[in-house]
């Protein structure tokens, strides 16, 4: 029985090859469509693109493309893409480009002034991206001019002062630390390997290219610049900042012009500014144009009808910039800005490192002042006062050291006006005082058979202001048992004279009590002498300026003799004894003997030394005088 086996029926081979050209036919159709619709796309598309073969050169461009540079699309075909668009201007963005042509970067984006063909420039965004499946790159660039003048609006506006159009703060900063990293860079450059000679720099910069590795700062302030707002009004104040920041303008570029460089003027806050010299030659420069604005601000300033008259004080810093930091930089000239106005104002002050060295000291001591004395960083040391006629130690005088653990040990001089200053002259007084009573009570005890010696303290006027002297003073003979009279306390003439109110009734009070007050430093205050008829003086301490009149005996003014004469004089009737200080040689003890001065003090008979030394001298033999 004759038949076909049962299962699946398959298309004959024929049928099969029949098939399929038809479907690579509609494949290729199909694909050459989508071709010709991204070709369309490519040539019609808003952005511009092109597309770049491996070695960089331009096989298709579109119609934006041509539109953006002002040319036919055709006529950029077979350039070098890089030219078009300046990709190899500089060495990092032409080795990312490189990078993706040769397929080691998918694709890198880049911001290019690009040269329409009419001449004007344009700002364009330019990213490069490999084309899939293909050895090509996608070139496309966004204009982003619009976007970029609007960014700069906004900038200006957000960098300029708006009274006086100057730069502001913030762009001052912004090219002062700039100008600090140009000039560190000239300074390393200069000084390296085939730096300039001597003769050479000077010819360098006399051709105008001035690249000194220097800085200098001009940092100013209208003096009294808040009575023109608080009487005229700010209206009137904005547009003297305006006038005054064009003559700033107007010094800068002239001295800028005359150096070939360039100045920056801007106007930091309120009534300060800043003149920012880069490549400055020396400070001699900066002194010209610091004179330049004093004398372009002292002519008046007519403001619509209203005529000011205006002057500044001038911070003036120039230094070589490696090494300088903007806040090391604006701190000297800050600083030495105070230092122009305290000097009187209506001047330019240079930065000084030895002046600033010495606030920086005494920043450094105000701040660990105050600690100091709870740490027990104060002690005491004490010169004898010697009776002049038999040579006896009657008393002494308490001298207070600081010992500084960076500074070392530090003279009353040092620190004391800083104490008044900050108020903590209360409290070391406080300690000064229990201090030396306690020690003279100890001598006491230790020599009870020698006649005690009294000890003298100084006493800041403000220590009778800002405290309750006569209860400190009471409380502290009471706890270390001194008697009243063996304590002296100290006064300078300016602080005495012309007293009244609260420190004349403690000053009387202190005087009820039995403690003996001195008027130190006489005869270079007031010397006002009816104030000694009512004053509860004991003793006058004349100057040391009187007594070194006396060291040359051969060429001895007669004068010098005659004034401590009188004032000796005048004290003995008014019932006061006299201590001469700074006697150093035995010409003088002698002569202030003869004129009847009773006490002298110097180092003719001992230095300030310690409380043993003290110890040592009760009870000797009288110290020569």
């Amino acid at each position: 029985m004759s038949g076909t086996p049962e299962g699946p029926v398959h298309p004959e081979p024929a049928e099969t090859h029949a098939a399929e050209p038809a479907l690579t036919e509609r494949h290729l159709a199909r694909r050459a469509a989508e071709l010709r619709d991204y070709r369309a796309a490519f040539r019609v598309a808003q952005l511009a693109m092109a597309v770049v073969d491996e070695d960089g050169v331009v096989v298709a461009a579109n119609d934006s493309f041509g539109t953006l540079l002002g040319t036919e699309p055709a006529a950029l075909r077979e350039q070098a893409a890089a030219d078009l668009v300046d990709l190899a201007s500089d060495g990092r963005t032409w080795h990312a480009y490189r990078e993706v042509l040769r397929g080691r970067r998918s694709r890198f984006r880049c911001t290019r002034r690009l040269k329409h063909a009419d001449g004007r420039s344009l700002w364009a965004e330019v990213t490069v991206a490999p084309v899939p499946d293909s050895r090509r790159v996608l070139l496309s660039i966004t204009d982003i001019s619009d976007r970029r003048e609007l960014h700069a609006r906004l900038r200006h506006l957000q960098m300029h002062d708006p009274v006086t159009r100057l730069p502001n703060r913030a762009l001052f900063f912004e090219r002062l630390q700039a100008a600090l990293e140009s000039a560190a860079q000239d300074s390393v450059a200069s000084a390296g390997p085939g730096a300039r000679s001597h003769e050479s720099h000077e010819s360098y910069e006399s051709y105008g290219y001035g690249r000194t590795g220097r800085i200098g700062l001009c940092y100013l302030d209208l003096d009294g610049f808040k009575a023109v707002n608080d009487t005229l009004g700010h209206r009137v104040g904005d547009r003297l900042l305006a006038a005054v920041a064009t003559r700033l303008t107007e010094c800068a570029d002239r001295d800028g012009y005359t150096r070939n460089s360039g100045h920056l003027v801007a106007r930091l806050g309120g009534d300060e500014f800043a003149i920012l010299v880069e490549d400055s030659t020396g400070t001699e420069q900066l002194a010209d144009l610091a004179r330049a604005v004093l004398d372009a601000l002292h002519r008046p300033f007519d403001l619509g009808g209203q005529r000011l008259s205006v002057s500044a004080s001038i911070g003036v810093v120039e230094r070589v910039g490696l090494g300088t930091t903007a806040t090391a930089l604006m701190q000297a000239a800050d600083t030495t800005l105070y230092w122009a106005k305290a000097d009187g104002k209506a001047r330019w002050t240079l930065f000084d490192p030895e002046r600033n060295a010495h606030r920086m000291t005494r920043q450094a001591l105000s701040s660990t002042l105050r600690p100091a004395v709870e740490r027990g960083e104060f002690a005491l040391e004490y010169q004898p006062l010697v009776n002049l006629t038999d040579g006896a130690v009657r008393g002494v005088e308490a001298l207070v050291r600081w010992n500084h653990p960076q500074f070392g040990s530090l003279a009353p001089n040092r620190f004391i006006g800083i104490a008044e200053e900050d108020g903590s002259i209360v409290e070391l007084g406080r300690w000064v005082l229990n201090t030396a009573c306690r020690q003279a009570r100890q001598w006491q005890k230790d020599h009870p058979r020698e006649r005690p010696i009294f000890v003298s303290v100084n006493v800041a006027v403000r220590q009778v202001w800002d405290s309750d002297l006569v209860a400190d003073v009471a409380g502290i003979l009471a706890e270390t048992g001194l008697a009243p009279h063996l304590l002296q306390l100290e006064l300078t003439e300016s602080a005495v004279m012309g007293s009244n109110g609260r420190p004349l009734q403690a000053l009387q009070a202190l005087s009820d009590m039995g403690v003996r007050i001195a008027i130190d430093d006489f005869g270079t205050g007031y010397s006002n002498l009816a104030y000694l008829s009512r004053l509860p003086v004991s003793v006058l301490k004349l100057d040391g300026s009187f007594v070194r009149g006396f060291q040359d005996e051969e060429h001895a003014n007669p004068a010098d003799e005659l004034i401590v004469e009188a004032l000796v004089h005048l004290a003995h009737r008014l019932g006061l004894t006299v201590t001469a200080e700074c006697v150093e040689t035995a010409g003088q003890a002698s002569r202030l003997r003869r004129i009847g001065c009773d006490t002298g003090q110097g180092w003719l008979y001992s230095r300030a030394v310690a409380p043993d030394r003290i110890a040592e001298l009760i009870g000797v033999e009288p110290l020569p005088v």
